[in-house]
């Protein structure tokens, strides 16, 4: 699948997040699991997420993990290589990279996309920006 086609599904779908973390991790090989964390006062609350196994981690903290760093911060995380990042939080034995991109609608951070792979350093240039349109698309969804 294509950046663009996988934009357009998502665009056209009637629960945009939900249809986002399917495309995603169908889509896309090396997005082993996919997940859309929602903000919640100070936490992070899991929403839809598809993958392997579901992540003991439901609810994080904002400013805890890579999760927690990418939300307070507002800046998209990459990890390539989550055992040499001791902000972490291990989720699957498997896991060897990470990308976390804030959902930010009218100028505040309402949510993130938490993608992990199985391949170490799997997010390049092109899936950061990528995903960030994904995040801009999805973002009035998020907060409804």
């Amino acid at each position: 699948m294509t950046h663009g086609e996988a934009l357009e599904e998502i665009r056209q779908a009637g629960d945009p997040p939900r249809k986002a973390v399917e495309v995603l991790h169908d889509g896309f090989e090396h997005y082993s699991w996919v997940g859309i964390y929602l903000v919640d006062g100070d936490e992070l609350v899991l929403g839809p997420w598809q993958g392997p196994d579901a992540t003991e981690h439901v609810r994080v903290s904002v400013g805890q993990g890579v999760c927690g760093a990418a939300a307070a911060s507002g800046r998209t995380e990459v990890v390539d290589d989550v055992n040499a990042d001791p902000r972490y939080l291990a989720c699957f034995p498997s896991t060897r990279s990470e990308i976390v991109v804030p959902i930010v609608h009218e100028g505040a951070v309402v949510g993130e996309i938490d993608i992990d792979s199985d391949r170490p350093a799997a997010f390049d240039d092109d899936d950061r920006a990528f995903l960030e349109r994904v995040a801009q698309l999805i973002a009035p969804a998020v907060v409804t």
